[in-house]
């Protein structure tokens, strides 16, 4: 009887390695999107910086010279 017990404690605990192992490489597919997505925001705002600095400043002087008129 005892040894029933232990073997169904035995399997009950391979089965919650199994749905933590599953629920890790979920976690870890999700922190890899988390990664790509926070990668391409980084590259938009580095890249873009100069540019969009530049934008604005047009945007600026624009806005003075129709101020003046």
């Amino acid at each position: 009887m005892y040894q029933r017990h232990l073997r169904h404690k035995e399997r009950q605990m391979d089965l919650m390695a199994d749905k933590t192992a599953e629920k890790a490489a979920q976690y870890a597919a999700q922190v890899e999107k988390l990664e790509q997505r926070m990668r391409v925001l980084e590259r938009i705002a580095t890249d873009r910086g100069a540019d969009l600095a530049m934008e604005i400043e047009d945007l600026r002087s624009v806005e003075s010279r129709e101020k003046l008129q």
